[in-house]
């Protein structure tokens, strides 16, 4: 097997070509395996205009990969007997039992006729509930209202199409998931994670608030200029600011948090580990094989619960091009971590490197 510092090189030239074209900005990689980091480097910039390296433990928006841990923490309440995936949402959130879906019509004139099916936990985790991306309250920013608020305005919005019978990638529907955590559990939303997942595995840079010292860490966020041949920087759109801010940032549970490439890892080992860590066990290996297979039924699209499958890989993607993924086969996971809206030239290339650097050390 490779040493760490041999992997780290590895990975560091298959990225430094697009640092060196200003195709990327800057990234932090991690392969491991279940039991450990194969290798982890930090290439190209954190802040380009201020020459900040990036570093190994840069914090970066994970966006919707926040929906992956959000399900996790759900499953740990179906362990438990406390919630059943096949129940109504209705059961947790009585403001759901009396849902419309939007039958025929344009955005001025729509026919709405009743659900034959409620929407269950299943839908909401799956994005087949038919709920919208967001609510038309969720502006300018989608961190602007309380969960329970949040989660109400979902219930007062028609349903785009009648459960189970499509797809459709919904922010509210995770939204929905942590909510039914809270009131289940009787904790607020994102104390049950830092409590039950974040300290335990020693996640200790995962936060829907980072720090005055996170932020000092924080990558920049990019998008290419209008030309296509440089990057431009950018604030996170979706995101209030400062994004320290208690008093008026919410937890957003389908893609709020903010982490780091190691944290990201121990999150994804539990998850390859059928739900244990360090001796610990967070989940049952069955939550674990629910969650991470295709639970969209017949339909094309091919999503588990919270997680997402691809070509064999588990796993998801954030908003600025982030992700974490698994194959069960190979054994190996791959945490890419990167802040960019867009990549210019042939940028986008990037990831696809470090995965192909990456597979080699499984041979």
């Amino acid at each position: 097997m490779q040493t760490g510092s041999t992997c780290a090189g590895q990975l560091a030239s298959a990225l430094q070509p697009f640092v060196d074209r200003h195709e990327l900005a800057g990234a932090v990689v991690l392969v491991a395996d279940k039991d450990q980091v194969r290798g982890v480097a930090a290439v190209g910039y954190a802040d380009i205009a201020a020459g900040k390296p990036m570093r190994e433990d840069a914090v970066f928006w994970i966006a919707s990969q926040s929906k992956s841990i959000t399900a996790t923490a759900l499953m740990m309440l179906v362990d438990e007997g406390k919630v059943r995936i096949e129940e109504p949402v209705a059961t947790y959130l009585p403001e759901f039992a009396d849902l419309w879906y939007i039958a025929e019509g344009d955005t001025e004139h729509q026919v709405l006729r009743r659900p034959a099916q409620p929407i269950t936990v299943r839908h909401i985790l799956s994005h087949t509930s038919g709920m919208p991306f967001m609510s038309a309250m969720e502006v300018p920013t989608l961190d602007l209202l309380p969960l329970h608020v949040a989660v109400r305005s979902y219930a007062m919005t028609p349903l785009q199409f009648a459960p189970d019978s499509a797809y459709a990638y919904s922010n509210a529907g995770i939204n929905t998931a942590g909510r039914i955590i809270e009131v289940v559990s009787g904790m607020a939303y994102e104390d049950f994670l830092d409590t039950r997942l974040f300290q335990p595995l020693g996640m200790t840079d995962t936060t829907f608030w980072p720090n005055e010292e996170q932020v000092a860490r924080l990558a920049t966020s990019y998008k290419p200029t209008t030309d296509n041949t440089d990057l431009e920087a950018i604030s996170i759109g979706q995101l209030k600011y400062p994004l320290s801010d208690h008093s008026s940032r919410y937890p957003m549970p389908a893609g709020g948090l903010f982490s780091t490439a190691a944290d990201c890892a121990r999150f994804c080992q539990m998850v390859m580990n059928g739900g244990a860590y360090n001796g610990k066990r967070y989940l049952s290996e069955e939550a674990v094989r629910v969650m991470t297979s295709k639970q969209t039924r017949d339909l094309d699209a091919q999503y588990g619960l919270g997680w997402g499958l691809d070509n064999g890989l588990i796993g998801h993607g954030g908003a600025h091009a982030t992700s974490m993924n698994f194959d069960p086969k190979c054994g190996l996971l791959y945490v890419w971590l990167v802040q960019h809206a867009g990549y210019p030239g042939e940028g986008g290339k990037s990831e696809a490197a470090f995965r192909a650097a990456a597979e080699t050390m499984g041979q």
